[in-house]
């Protein structure tokens, strides 16, 4: 059988294919990247649910509009207009089936073979398989702590002149990485400056544990007149409230939006009805507040004990930063022993084959690059695990080092 070529610029995702090993009795997984199912609002679902079939039965079982269905980008307006984006209409944004979708329909409408666009490194490995299966060559831009280099950036932008930038501001997966306050507003600067587009996903934002993170791109471009023409932003609910809605929303310059749209239309019609009046909704009875303060909370510790296990079991072997907020720590092993003499193993690949069969599985972060990947790398989430288990866990990797 003959396949598309685009085919051949794609691989099965590291992270599917690491799941099948996940079937073994008493593994503990710090793998995915899902949310807790536990910490879902069931009955404020099923109770949203209940009141789209209630209100316009009609309307939630019925073929709707590709743009989304209306209440529920009302309700998203304000949502974003609630996290400091001022002067949204519902007519700028289009719901999506997650915001995977959004940036399938970003790669789909502006992406041609050979195009480059510039990713950070690491990034999101579901766009990286994306936006190469549209042909795109992937730069990566280096981050730290404080999120993407944007001195770096800027020279990656003035010798490629990208299509667009795909950032993940806050809480970056993999890299749990939060952009500073004062890199947002350079990158803002910046791409206003060189006619760069940025695409902002920002699928974690509301998962802080203390404080709230700087506004979105999107929210501080009022600060900058004609920024946010500059701008593209992905929104979902899959983190914050069940990813078996696959809600998510994208917000663009009108005929990027157009485009957009169109695109849909020869994909899905529409993401699910129900599911927009379901989430139409729950954003309606004002649960999403209560719900996320639990979630918080709740991956607050998890990280924490995690944070506290890895340096209690692993010390000067494994280099991380303790998040903020999202679902994962993102970490390097140094090559040196975890008592702090003699050496360990650094290679994360090969430290994942090992950690399996101490019964506790990752992610080793090479798949993470789309160029000049760190073997050394590695992500960690503690979303779904219980305390004992992330110290149970972490214990595990300490044995397989």
């Amino acid at each position: 059988m003959r396949f598309a070529d685009r085919l051949s610029n794609v691989e099965t995702s590291a992270i599917r294919e690491l799941f099948k090993l996940l079937g073994q009795p008493g593994i503990i997984s710090f793998a995915g990247g899902f949310p807790d199912a536990a910490l879902f609002d069931v009955e404020g679902i099923r109770a949203a649910s209940e009141r789209a079939l209630q209100h316009d039965p009609a309307a939630a079982l019925q073929y709707g509009a590709t743009e989304g269905y209306q209440p529920l980008r009302e309700q998203l307006a304000g949502l974003m207009a609630d996290k400091g984006v001022a002067g949204l209409a519902p007519e700028q944004l289009i719901v999506t089936t997650g915001s995977q979708q959004a940036l399938d329909l970003i790669g789909k409408t502006l992406i041609s073979p050979g195009d480059k666009v510039i990713v950070e490194g690491p990034t999101f490995l579901a766009t990286i398989q994306c936006f190469r299966l549209y042909g795109a060559e992937l730069i990566s831009a280096p981050i730290d702590g404080d999120g993407v280099d944007v001195q770096r950036l800027e020279a990656l932008i003035a010798e490629h002149r990208p299509k667009f930038v795909y950032l993940v501001p806050t809480f970056g997966n993999p890299s749990g990485a939060l952009l500073s306050l004062e890199r947002r507003r350079r990158v803002l600067e910046l791409a206003l400056r060189t006619q760069t587009l940025i695409v902002e996903d920002d699928p974690y934002g509301d998962l802080y544990f203390d404080a709230a993170p700087a506004p979105s791109l999107l929210a501080l471009s009022a600060e900058l007149p004609g920024s946010r023409d500059c701008l593209v932003h992905c929104g979902s609910l899959s983190k914050v409230l069940s990813p078996g809605l696959r809600i998510g929303w994208l917000v663009a310059p009108p005929e990027l939006l157009a485009k957009a749209v169109m695109c849909k239309q020869f994909s899905d019609a529409h993401t699910s009805t129900f599911a927009q009046a379901t989430a139409a909704q729950y954003l309606q009875g004002g649960r999403l507040g209560a719900t996320l303060q639990r979630v918080r909370q709740v991956y607050a510790e998890r990280a924490q004990a995690m944070g506290a296990a890895l340096r209690s079991e692993l010390g000067a072997a494994l280099d991380f930063v303790p998040p903020q907020g999202g679902l994962f720590i993102w970490a390097r092993l140094t090559g040196v022993g975890c008592n702090g003499v003699g050496t360990a193993l650094a290679d994360g690949h090969e430290l994942a084959q090992r950690a399996i069969a101490q019964g506790v599985a990752f992610v080793p972060g090479r798949p993470f690059y789309a160029s000049e990947p760190d073997p050394a790398t590695l992500r960690l989430s503690f979303a779904t695990v219980g305390l004992e288990r992330i110290r149970e866990g972490v214990a595990r990797l300490a044995r397989a080092l």
